[in-house]
This record gives C-alpha cells, structure tokens and sequence, in this order.
C-alpha cells in the first residue's frame, strides 16, 4: 500500500521535490553560448571614417563635428522612446484592465476567515423539529459526520475523490490551464459542455464562499479564492478541507457524513467500492444522490476506478473486484418525512431565515399538527385516485391556518418522494372566480351594497366578451347572488367601476404580492397566478374581521443546549379592511355554500367560502373558512393540461369539507361572533332598482308565454320513485 505522505501525494511546502535516486543528472551548460561545431563567422573589417562633408559659403554652415549627431545614435533614441511608451501604454492598459476587474468582478468577494473557521463557514445547523405538542417529527438539516484527517482514511479513499475530480492536483496550481483548455475543446467538439476545467481548489472555494451561478464573475471569484486557499493552506490541507465540506446529495455533507448516512458507518471503514461510489457523486449530487439514482452513480463509479488503475492507484484485479462488489445503501439512507416532507422543507426556510449563518445545531418546535396534516395528505391522495383519472386531475394541494394565523396542515403534493415541490407555496396558479371576493370587497369600499342590483347581460369590453360558466343570463340579479352564483358579467362590472388599481392596493393589504399595480379586467375572473398559501391568508382577512394576520409556522427555536434562540410573539393583527365591510363579504361568502357554486363544501357548521376554476378547466380551487380554521385546496395538474371539464365546487370542495369535518371533531359548533347588522344605505337607493326588478318580472312572464305556446310533447313514463339518501351517504 502506497504511503499517503509520500510522492506524489505530499510535497515539502518550501522545497521542491526531491530527485529520485535513479534519476539521470541534468546536463551541464557551457558557458559559451554557441554550439562550437558551428563555423566561426569571418572577422568583419572596420569600416573606413566617413569623410566630413564640405562646408558651403565660407565656413558658416552646419558640418564635421559642430553640432551634429549620428544617424545611429538618433535611430537608438527613437528605439527607446517607442519602447517606452509602448511599456507604458501596456502598464496603463494591464492597470486599467485588473482596476476594471476589481470593481466589476471581484468587488464584493466574500473574505477569506481563518484556517479553523474554514470548517464551520456557511454550515448550516442539523435541525430537531417537534409538532405543537412537543412530539419529535423528524431530523432535518445537513448531516455532517465527524471531521476526518487523511491519516485516518484508507489511501484509496482520498484517491479516489482525485480520480473522480483532479487526478492532476499535486501538479499544478489553484488553476489548472491545461485542463480549461482541455474542458474548452472538449466542450467544443460537443457543442455543448460535457467537462469542466475546475481545480480541486476551485471546487472547494465555489462551494464554501459562491453561489453555483454560470456566470464569468462567479468564475474569476472562484479562481481568485482558490489561490487564496492555496497561500493559506498546503495541498494536504485543502484535500482533507474538501474531503470534510463537499456536499454528496441526501441533505449530506463531507466524506464521514456520506459514509455515515448512506453506508451506516464512518468513512475510516470504507471499503474501495464504497470510497469509488461516493466519489462519483460530487459531480452531481442532487442527481446522483444513491437514495434516488443508484444506477447513474454506479455507471460513474466504474470510470472512478478505471481512472485509479490508470494511474496506478489500484491494481486492474483490485478495480474489478471493487467494480463487482455492489454496496448496499443502509435503510436510513432510504427513509423519508413522508406527509411532514413538504411542511419540513418550508419551516427548515423559515428558521434559516430567522437564525442567520453559522448557527449552532438548533431544536425547533412547529404549529403543525400531526393529526390534520395526516388527514390532509390523505384525503388528497384518496380523492385523486378515486376520481382524479376520470376528472384528468393528478395533483392537489392544501393549506390549513388557525384563526390565530398558526399554519396546522401544509400538504404540497400527493407524493413527497416523487416530488419534493411545494404546490402550496412555491406553484402560482390562475384562481379563477376564488379571487372574486378580493373585487367584490373593493366594490364595497367604493360604496356598493350587497343589495345593489347588476344586469347580468351581454357585455363587451374592446374585443373581450366575458361569458358566464355555462352560458346563459339571469338579467337583473343583487350583488350578493351575483357572487353567490359566481356570475363573471357582474364581477366584471364591478372591476370596471371600481378600477385595476384599486384591486391591486387592496390585494396588496390582504397579503397578496403577485397582482400587477394596474391588472386588467381579467383580474375579476382571476386570471393572475396567486399562490395557494396566499389565497388562504387572504382569506383569513375576511375570517378576522378585517385583520392581517401574517402566518407562521415557526412557533420556537432553542440550541440543542437548550439557550432560546426564537420564541413567536403574538403581534397586534394589522388592520387592513373595515370590519363592518368585513361581516358583508363573510354573510355573501356564507350564501356560496349554503345555496351558491359551494353548496358541496357544507358541512353543517357556519362557514364562509368561494370556488374557483381557471380557464379551461386547468385549476380548480375551493377557498373557505369557519371561525376557526381557513384553508384552501387547490386541483389539477402540473403540466398545465386541462382537466374534463371539473370546476372547484366539486372535487376541491369535496376535499375541503372532508378535511373540516375532521378539523372541527372536538370543536364547538359557532358562528362568527363578531359579525354586524347590515348598515343603512347613507344615500337614497338607485332609482333604477324597481326598474331593474320589473324589467326581470317582465323577461320572466314573457318566457312563460313563449313556454306555454309550445305544444307539449308525450309524456314518458315516470320511473319508480327511489329514496333520497339521506347527506351523510353522499359521497361529498
């Protein structure tokens, strides 16, 4: 076994490397700077002393030796000036170059710590989280394993890591010319980047201090940091540094960390196969992380050890029996946050934010609870795969908040390990008529009343002609049935009269940032993608009686010693809409399902809600609330592929109320105490209201005539009565 500090491996850092015994000796120079078999040049004779030229007109003129100079010594003088200033304009140009690269490029490069801070910089803490009844839920954070030195590695391990990623790194410098120029023509040849030129150093250095970002700055900045490294560091030094830093996927962090989480032991137990595998992961570890893509990295561990024989590292017998010794993942590398995967991902963000860089190993109690967000997760997966192929629906989302704005239930998809997106948060959908009430609460702060009577009627704006859901037109209608009835005509009326940006300022107030400050009329049919998690707490304005109530789901954070380090505080709701306005758009919001599009979300308690359904059937949603709970379901698929004409008064408000039903189990039945008589209208009522009223009286009678002059046609036989199954036996 070839000693780890011997050469190549380690070189002396102030002398270079010593000669090898049987090395030829270097050829001796002679001091004659030509070759002696060369044939001496002939002796060149002097030349002959120039006549001086003959003086004109008695003497006066300029000539011999008075006052002239030698065309030679005039051309040298002109020689050096030019060179000069050529050095001088090149001095300018290489001072205006590194002064442009200073102020473009490197301004704001991170500094280089200290050599034992380099271990703990930029590392996140290892995360405990508890649900709200101080239960442990999971784990989370970066694992780190134990800080290794060379010494107490097998040789091949750190042999390999040089095979996978720098075979060449006690050769050259921070930057490696031969491998960018190597990469460049790689690359080239490809069309398109299969090598990169990246040192070791380099590696490292982007690692600890850059962003991953494909940019020339991040470039010069990852060079210039890499022979900082270097200066700071011998070559040994920076190997175990990367060897104790470099991320191997599964939320997994140096050598010891990887061997510990994937193969259940530390890394001075690692056998060749083992060290070969986890070296092929650097490259790509999200994509190669051995709980996802075993195949792929298997694929690159056969090149690691072909690169390791190639160099003499290992044998050829010892690769292929490295290469045929499979190594089996420990099942704790395969375990996953299974329902908790997406709330965990979101409140690992939210406490990093909050702890800031290089915080100690933390302890973190959250608002979830464990019940509800069970029961979220499989209401959704149940619901689509009893009806989703019939619907075309195959993905769903939920989001439940306390009425104290605590978030219970953070459910991002069907499958966390299929698909560790976060539909409730990171997805922005169109809302569909879910966003009404936002225009129907700025109608009424411009002084419509929920008994204002809209013609629902043909109506066009330019070349837009929204349409009902359906078809069809009721003619004169209140504010409240329009909304009720989720009627598009009237929601559009209402955005004319009061304006884009003044929908856009209250939406602003509820907590939604992804309206533009001056939308169009498609505004009123929610044609701008809002995230879920915002649609909720915006909502919660209208549960709160005008209140803005930011949720949270971070409630604790303490150090593993147990120092407080975060506790939340319960902060005054910011008032962001009149509250007596506030009981008009929760009693309209009650009629959407007592009697409106969401009569299939009642479930027998006061609740306030409103569907909704995108264009072409690509989103339903179903947005609601109870005293105590608001939430919010969102239906459909991720490649935007319309479904079959499903809406959210269906399956999202099926959904909806199955979660409620299961969210108020131990509750008592309430309304919403806080409600207020419907204020007098200040001004006398629209003079146009009886004539609107008689004008529907008029379209009514006149269609009964015309029903009652058509013939009547046979009548078909009755079928045999049936009993109506009693609420609870349909399904939603």
């Amino acid at each position: 076994m070839t000693d780890w500090n011997l050469d190549p491996y380690k070189f002396p850092d102030s002398h270079p490397s010593p000669r090898a015994p049987d090395a030829p000796a270097p050829e001796a120079v002679t001091e004659e700077p030509f070759r002696a078999d060369l044939p001496r040049p002939r002796k060149a004779k002097p030349p002959k002393p120039p006549k001086p030229p003959k003086a004109k007109g008695g003497g006066g003129g300029r000539g011999g030796d008075f006052g002239g100079t030698p065309r030679g010594r005039r051309d040298l003088r002109w020689l050096w000036t030019t060179l000069v200033v050529a050095a001088a304009v090149l001095a300018l140009a290489v001072l205006g170059a590194a002064v442009y690269v200073q102020q473009v490029y490197l301004k704001d490069i991170p500094a280089l710590p200290e050599r034992e801070a380099l271990y703990a910089i930029n590392r996140a803490p290892a995360i405990k989280f508890f649900d709200k009844t101080g239960a442990l839920i999971a784990s989370r954070g970066p694992k780190y394993g134990d800080r290794v030195t060379l010494g107490q590695l097998p040789a091949y391990v750190p042999r390999a890591f040089l095979a996978a990623e720098d075979k060449r790194f006690y050769q050259h410098g921070a930057v490696d010319p031969w491998a960018i120029v190597r990469a460049a023509r790689a690359n080239y040849a490809a069309g398109r980047v299969v090598e990169g030129g990246s040192t070791l150093s380099q590696q490292l250095a982007k690692g600890l201090f850059l962003t991953p970002d494909q940019t020339m700055k991040r470039k010069i900045q990852e060079a210039v940091m890499a022979q900082r490294l270097e200066k700071m560091l011998s070559k040994d030094e920076v190997l175990e540094l990367y060897l104790n830093r470099i991320y191997f996927g599964a939320n997994t962090f140096g050598v010891d960390g990887a061997s510990r989480t994937y193969f259940g032991k530390p890394a001075s137990q690692l056998t060749l196969s083992e060290a070969a595998l986890l070296a092929s992961l650097p490259k790509a570890p999200s994509r190669m992380a051995l709980n996802r893509n075993m195949a792929g990295a298997l694929e690159r561990q056969r090149l690691v050890l072909e690169r390791m024989a190639g160099e003499g590292w290992i044998t050829a017998q010892d690769a292929q029996a490295a290469e045929a010794d499979t190594p089996r993942i420990s099942p704790a590398a395969l375990a996953n946050d299974g329902d908790m995967g997406y709330a965990l991902d979101y409140a690992t963000n939210e406490v990093l934010k909050l702890v800031g860089p290089n915080s100690p190993d933390l302890m973190v109690r959250l608002t979830i609870d464990p019940k509800l967000q069970a029961t979220g997760a499989n209401i959704l997966r149940q619901v689509i795969a009893t009806e989703g192929k019939a619907a075309g629906a195959s993905q769903a989302s939920m989001v439940a908040i306390s009425a104290e704005g605590a978030i219970r239930t953070m459910v991002g998809g069907l499958d966390y390990n299929a698909s560790v997106f976060n539909r409730a948060v990171q997805a922005r959908r169109q809302p569909g008529s879910s966003f009404k009430p936002f225009v129907y609460a700025a109608a009424l702060e411009k002084g419509v009343m929920p008994t204002d009577v809209r013609i629902d009627g043909p109506v066009k704006f330019g070349d837009w002609r929204p349409e009902n859901y359906g078809g069809g037109y009721r003619g004169a209608v209140t504010v409240e049935t329009a909304l009720a009835h989720s009627i598009n005509t009237v929601a559009v009326k209402l955005a004319q009269e009061v304006g884009g940006p003044a929908i856009s300022e209250l939406t602003r107030r509820f907590g939604i940032t992804t309206i533009p400050a001056n939308p169009n009329l498609s505004v009123a049919l929610g044609s701008y993608e809002v995230p879920l998690i915002e649609m909720v707490s915006g909502f919660q304005v209208f549960q709160t009686g005008g209140n803005r109530i930011t949720p949270y789901m971070v409630d604790e954070i303490k150090t593993i010693g147990g120092q407080p380090v975060f506790l939340h505080q319960t902060s005054s709701p910011v008032p962001a809409y009149d509250i007596a306005r506030a009981s008009m758009m929760v009693k309209m919001m009650k009629k959407v399902i007592t009697g409106g599009t969401g009569t299939r979300a009642n479930f027998g308690r006061p609740a306030a809600g409103k569907t909704g359904t995108s264009q072409n059937w690509r989103d339903a949603w179903f947005v609601g609330f109870t005293p105590d709970y608001v939430a919010g379901v969102w239906v459909g698929n991720d490649d935007d592929k319309p479904m079959n004409r499903i809406t959210g008064g269906v399956m999202s408000a099926a959904i909806w109320r199955s979660f409620m039903v299961v969210a108020h189990e131990k509750l008592p039945v309430r309304d919403f105490d806080w409600l207020l008589p419907d204020p007098e209208p200040e001004l006398e009522a629209d003079p146009r209201n009886d004539f609107y009223e008689g004008l529907a009286d008029e379209f009514s009678a006149a269609a009964r005539e015309a029903e009652a002059a058509i013939p009547p046609e046979p009548a078909e036989p009755k079928p045999e009565a049936v009993d109506k199954p009693p609420v609870e036996e349909i399904p939603f």
